[in-house]
């Protein structure tokens, strides 16, 4: 894991750039207004954030409170209230979420796609949120009912993210496919639930190829081996949504606001990005040009 020293750096090298352009976008209302610095900075924030995605602990309050004041206070000498400090996340959410793209790899030709629920609740207490209760829908994945959200994710074949969407729990993941791989090209392998024709004819007119996997009423279609054996490592974005709720921390249940929900979310996206080793898939170039051709 990259130290905090050489993350804050970064951070902060872009948050200079960030703020000077944002500045100049912000619509004037006519009338002087404050513009104060507070104690912490956008970047410390933005720092301490994404550092607690990968310090181990399970709350945010025990990581404040036990690391970063006692342990992390010569970084950060300006350090507010652990109340004082959830109130100051909103502040650095459009710079987190703008900084998370520049965190994106490059794409190689090889891209998966996948989703995965956010639930923000347990199915029976449900009706008793009121946190997302204008904002969270029910949805279904392959195992069981949700409620929540669908963080839709593409990768590369290093395990770099390329794109990410958020949507509502019943929002079909095909919908989100077009804006989320506007970039990309080469090959993308999903699951079944990508299957349709019109989605494939509309990203091959954009110069990318969808392969996903036939359901049992349909014909088994002629593949490169190649493809074939990348489709059956699409479970490497298992892998990578296996880290980002378990390691990262995405979801859990004790959210009390939309705004630090998402902040949340997108730290521990961006913590993921730093992490040194990344699920990836890696061939021989010898053996695979020993490779038949095509393979049902």
């Amino acid at each position: 894991m990259i130290e905090i020293i050489a993350m804050f750096s970064e951070i902060d090298d872009f948050c200079l750039i960030f703020e000077a352009e944002y500045k100049k976008r912000l619509i004037k209302e006519g009338e002087k207004q404050r513009n104060k610095e507070g104690r912490l900075s956008i970047s410390e924030i933005m720092t301490i954030m994404v550092w607690f995605h990968a310090s181990g602990y399970r709350t945010f309050k025990d990581y404040y409170s036990k690391e970063v004041i006692k342990n992390l206070y010569w970084a950060f000498p300006k350090l507010v209230s652990y109340n004082r400090f959830v109130e100051l996340m909103k502040s650095a959410l459009v710079p987190l979420a703008c900084y998370l793209e520049t965190r994106f790899g490059a794409c190689t030709g090889i891209s998966f796609i996948d989703s995965t629920s956010i639930k923000v609740c347990h199915n029976r207490r449900i009706h008793s949120n009121k946190v997302f209760e204008a904002a969270a829908k029910r949805g279904k994945t392959s195992v069981d009912w949700f409620y929540g959200f669908k963080l839709h994710l593409v990768i590369n074949d290093q395990g770099q993210l390329l794109g990410v969407r958020l949507t509502t729990g019943n929002v079909d993941d095909r919908e989100v496919v077009e804006k989320i791989t506007k970039r990309l090209w080469g090959k993308l392998f999903g699951d079944k639930g990508y299957i349709s024709q019109q989605l494939f004819e509309l990203l091959f007119n954009n110069g990318l190829q969808l392969i996903t996997k036939v359901k049992s009423n349909m014909k088994s279609k002629l593949l490169p081996l190649l493809d074939k054996i990348y489709l059956r490592k699409r479970a490497i974005i298992e892998s990578v949504n296996d880290q980002l709720k378990n390691i990262s921390q995405i979801e859990h249940s004790r959210h009390r606001s939309l705004p630090n929900f998402l902040f949340n979310l997108i730290s521990g996206l961006v913590s993921y990005t730093f992490r040194d080793k990344l699920p990836s898939i890696h061939f021989d170039p010898i053996s695979l040009s020993l490779l038949p051709i095509t393979c049902f």
